[in-house]
């Protein structure tokens, strides 16, 4: 069983910048690729980035390409998400996840463990 504990969320202006974290317990955190996703109130949740166990650069959203960074320590099994230039728009809860071992999952429904989120709020 793997868990996932996010934290880093916030209120922050518009142009600001915020780093979540998301610290796993359970094993094989090295073997699993880790990703973010964001669900805002009455959307459906949607990726946001992920950084692969086995691939050496993340992938993004195009909505957050360029300001927003993934990143993976595994020594500490922690994730962190470095969001820069925030908009009104990225306002939403955001949780990480966990894929199953050597895995590559693409859906949300493909990850198999997820933490319980944490609010990131910009204004405008």
């Amino acid at each position: 069983q793997v868990q996932l504990v996010e934290s880093g969320g916030g209120l922050v202006q518009a142009g600001g910048s915020l780093r979540l974290s998301c610290a796993a317990s359970g094993g094989s955190f090295n073997s699993r690729t880790m990703g973010w996703f964001r669900q805002a109130p009455g959307k459906e949740r949607e990726f946001v980035a992920d950084i692969s166990w086995n691939r050496g650069s993340p992938r993004y959203a195009d909505s957050v390409q360029g300001r927003f960074t993934a990143s993976r320590v595994n020594a500490n099994a922690t994730v962190y998400l470095h969001m820069n230039g925030l908009k009104p728009d990225d306002t939403a809860v955001y949780y990480c996840a966990a894929g199953r071992p050597w895995a590559s999952p693409v859906l949300p429904s493909m990850y198999a463990y997820w933490g319980q989120g944490t609010q990131v709020t910009v204004s405008s």
